[in-house]
């Protein structure tokens, strides 16, 4: 598989609402380092499996909504949310994956290429320790296509976000 990456400090394959946070946060030049792919990498195993990197290297982007209210969750890619984790870490009374037009409204991006930062509303951000266990994570720079490496204390930092365990706990 082919990449692109700009060696200027602009990249056309990068979405303009992220690319405008990169400037807005500081960190434009992050843009040359977003890698788009010719086939989608819109889950975290086809994210994966283009970079070659570990499924728990993927950083997933997730909305969900606690008591309606939109809410993002960072997970690294080979673990599964546990809504009553979430629940309980914002004190709600109900947590539910939130449907695909509420993800493109609050965010302005499409489910597959939501980025951890650059949303179109201002949103509670958790993000599971699980990614502490990598130097860099890959996440969705803002289409099904393109991902883009970030130190994840970094990432969260930009993403305004907590780090909690809400990892779904395996048997």
């Amino acid at each position: 598989m082919t990449t692109t990456a700009a060696t200027g400090a602009e990249n056309p394959g990068v979405h303009p609402r992220f690319a405008e946070a990169l400037r807005e946060l500081g960190i434009g030049d992050l843009a040359r380092q977003v890698r788009r792919f010719p086939e989608a990498t819109r889950t975290a195993a086809e994210a994966a499996a283009a970079l070659g990197c570990e499924l728990s290297q993927i950083c997933k982007s997730l909305i969900f909504a606690a008591d309606g209210v939109p809410v993002l969750v960072l997970m690294d890619g080979a673990s599964r949310v546990d809504l009553e984790f979430v629940r309980k870490e914002l004190g709600a009374e109900k947590v539910t994956r939130a449907k695909a037009d509420v993800v493109r409204e609050t965010t302005g991006y499409a489910i597959g290429g939501v980025p951890p930062f650059g949303h179109r509303t201002k949103t509670r951000v958790l993000a599971d320790r699980s990614l502490l266990g990598h130097d860099i994570v890959w996440a969705a720079a803002g289409t099904p296509y393109t991902v883009f490496p970030m130190a994840p204390r970094d990432l969260v930092g930009h993403a305004g976000g907590t780090f909690v365990d809400v990892r779904e706990l395996t048997a």
